[in-house]
């Protein structure tokens, strides 16, 4: 019986993961619209629709008809607000109220002020303020929801049933809260003063891990690359810079300034380890955000690689598309199977991390 469970399980993991392979490979970057035509396969424009944020969300292709998820744009320009639906833009072939979703140029991608009666960039007028409801955002606002049900939830759980076996979601958590606890906040930090740093830890880990898997899930309103968006990560690693140095002791800073065993040569006349020790504490949160952000992209271009190979060399010849289509699938389904891996690691070493710093911060003088 449990044989076949464990068939079940791998089987739909595989078919999961196939699925995602090749609903990757209809999403496309913001503001372009596949269907108008036929056109060669462009892989750069495919990936790239993949690892970057946009103002819809792609859903699937059916025939020259593109099915996407609208998300609402909201800007403010010259003192005045301006709310619509992303439909208005037409995929970024038409512009709308003034604004259109620029093609080229250093500003592609975002939206910028258009002439009046043509789909010209503005290039006298500045950016209007966007905060526009794009794909990742809504992709975290459901990460949101739903990292605050699940722990909601097992709070509840915990306050009836104190004396109980966990069950259900709680008994899947629990495992990983206590991780989070033992293994990662209590050896990094000490048994004194881990407590104040649990509920950031806690917090951090599973908005990784969750966003990460998420990004996996081949349908709405999974298939954001949120955790591969530099400015999340950017974001995330400011929470711990700041935790780290706010919360710093006198001892702490000591060694950065003043760093006890040193040569007095190394100190004065040139500061030289105050020097290097001051900019170590701007390069380890900065280590942390492209460590996280590089990970996940790379998983994703790698993956959406291998879909690439099958159109690519069906273009040359449909025969030799058709002859590598068995191991692109394969070497994707394998990769999509160590994005899982990934997906936990990644936001453990976060999380290992932001509590070292913050045990390195908490050291007192001896």
């Amino acid at each position: 019986m449990n044989k076949d469970n464990g068939i079940r399980k791998y089987t739909l993991i595989f078919i999961l993961a196939v699925m995602g392979l090749f609903s990757h490979s209809n999403l496309y970057a913001a503001g372009e619209e596949q269907g108008h035509g036929e056109e060669d396969f462009n892989a750069g424009r495919m990936i790239l629709g993949h690892i970057v944020d946009s103002y819809g969300w792609h859903l699937m292709d059916i025939g020259d008809k593109s099915i996407t998820i609208d998300l609402p744009i909201i800007l403010y320009d010259e003192g005045e607000w301006h709310l619509f639906m992303s439909s208005k833009f037409h995929h970024g072939h038409d512009s709308y109220k003034g604004f259109k979703i620029a093609q080229e140029g250093i500003n592609k991608g975002k939206i910028v002020n258009v002439k009046p009666g043509t789909m010209k960039e503005d290039e006298s007028a500045g950016l209007p303020v966007d905060f526009s409801i794009t794909k990742n955002v809504a992709a975290m606002f459901f990460s949101f929801l739903l990292i605050s049900f699940l722990f909601i939830y097992i709070a509840k759980r915990y306050k009836k049933h104190t004396y109980e076996a966990p069950k259900g979601i709680q008994s899947l958590l629990e495992p990983l809260i206590l991780f989070v606890r033992d293994d990662i906040a209590k050896s990094s930090i000490g048994e004194k003063r881990y407590q104040k740093f649990m509920p950031y830890l806690l917090t951090v880990f599973f908005f990784i891990f969750i966003n990460n898997l998420l990004g996996l899930v081949p349908i709405a309103p999974g298939g954001a690359n949120v955790t591969g968006n530099i400015a999340v990560t950017f974001v995330l690693a400011m929470f711990t810079f700041v935790i780290t140095n706010a919360g710093g002791t006198k001892g702490y800073w000591k060694h950065i300034f003043d760093t006890p065993g040193v040569p007095w040569f190394l100190k004065l006349p040139l500061p030289l380890m105050p020097i290097v020790e001051l900019l170590g504490v701007f390069t380890k949160p900065f280590a942390l955000l492209v460590r996280l952000f590089a990970n996940i992209t790379a998983g994703h271009i790698v993956k959406l690689g291998f879909v690439s190979l099958i159109f690519i060399f069906s273009n040359l010849k449909p025969e030799v598309g058709f002859a590598v289509t068995p191991f692109s699938v394969l070497l994707g389904v394998f990769i999509s199977m160590l994005e899982l891996l990934v997906a936990f690691i990644q936001a453990f070493v976060f999380t290992l991390l932001s509590a070292l710093f913050f045990g390195m911060s908490q050291e007192e003088a001896h």
